[in-house]
């Protein structure tokens, strides 16, 4: 996105927020792994900006191990909701009381829904910086107008944009991630006991999608890419994913006829963050654990068919993106309503071959 679409963008809020007077900071999470990463970016930007304020991040447990480690954050703030509306009406009031005690300068909302300036709002921050959507305008100090040139830009460039929009530094760059040391412990031991050794050359497969079938390229095309790095390789292969991808991952399991580590559903997101951070390679569908390997600078090859890399691609000089140019791609839906030619029109062969020349750039 240029310059001049940048200085066009509208703002709502004409008080001046006085940098030198922020001190505490608060950053509401996304909710999903894959847009977690992508918001890191413009984390590390607002420290730039803030660089003597602390900055606590609110957000769901499960984010905790993307954000704990990062250097950008100084504490965080875990908000459990659960689906019961009694239990999660006394986390909401815990939170906001919660929010009130540490009396923030300014609240950044990375995640766009309404409850996140709501909290903010109840909460007393002084400034609440965030996209106009949602219906949230009212609750928001700063809100930014999105128009049709941010809905085209990569995610990653999505969140820089809100820095941006009040005039504050927020360059351009690649998502990284920093892994606990007891992550890495905790993957190690879980490898060692798979007889996965430190020195093997470990590929890491990466078959589901939590979004929807269409983004998932078959799995006996995963298990043919498999056999080929242990064969031609001499590799050794893991098989990554949650807990409900368990059936994708045992049927790649099965269709390989050198068996793999099945590590899917046995991992929690930092032991995963471990495991992929020892990986030579990561082949994977458009996913959080897509982003999470490019994060880590492991060589990453992504398949993509209903989604698109401009926006949600994986990011980084060791990423290669795999897909056709169909007239109804991308259609950004869950099941595909035609003939899935999207995915069912890329061979293993191309897959392998895109592995083939980023091994021969990463050396």
């Amino acid at each position: 996105m240029g310059l001049r679409e940048v200085s066009e963008l509208k703002v709502i809020g004409n008080k001046k927020i006085d940098k030198s007077k922020v001190s505490r900071i608060m950053v509401r999470a996304t909710n999903w792994v894959g847009d977690a990463i992508m918001t890191l970016p413009a984390l590390e930007a607002l420290r730039e900006n803030f660089p003597d304020s602390s900055i606590t991040v609110l957000g769901k447990p499960w984010m905790l191990p993307l954000l704990e480690n990062h250097p950008a954050v100084d504490r965080v703030i875990t908000l459990r909701k659960e689906g019961r509306y009694l239990a999660d009406l006394v986390e909401v009031i815990r939170v906001i009381r919660e929010i009130r005690k540490q009396k923030f300068d300014l609240a950044v909302l990375f995640q766009n829904a309404f409850e996140a300036a709501f909290l903010a709002y109840l909460g007393g921050a002084e400034f609440r910086l965030g996209y106009n959507t949602d219906g949230r305008g009212f609750l928001l100090s700063h809100g930014i107008i999105r128009n049709d040139e941010i809905l085209k830009v990569h995610q990653v460039e999505y969140y820089l944009i809100i820095l941006r929009a009040m005039s504050w530094n927020a360059a351009s760059r690649d998502p990284s991630l920093y892994v606990d040391k007891k992550y890495i412990e905790d993957a190690r031991r879980l490898m060692d006991s798979n007889g996965i050794k430190k020195d093997d050359f470990l590929i890491g497969l990466s078959p589901g999608a939590i979004f929807g079938e269409a983004k998932r390229w078959p799995s006996k095309r995963f298990a043919r890419i498999g056999d080929w790095a242990v064969e031609r390789w001499g590799a050794r292969v893991v098989v990554m994913g949650s807990e409900k991808e368990m059936d994708i991952c045992r049927g790649l399991s099965d269709f390989m006829a050198n068996r793999p580590i099945n590590l899917c559903g046995r991992t929690s997101l930092g032991e995963a963050m471990g495991v992929i951070s020892q990986c030579r390679f990561f082949v994977t569908n458009d996913s959080g654990l897509m982003h999470m390997a490019a994060a880590l600078n492991v060589p990453t090859v992504a398949v993509f068919g209903s989604t698109d890399p401009v926006a949600t691609g994986p990011r980084g000089p060791n990423t290669r993106i795999v897909k056709h140019d169909i007239e109804c791609a991308p259609c950004l839906k869950p099941t595909c309503p035609e003939d899935f030619r999207c995915m069912l029109s890329i061979e293993p062969e191309e897959v392998w071959d895109e592995m083939e020349d980023l091994r021969e750039d990463v050396g």
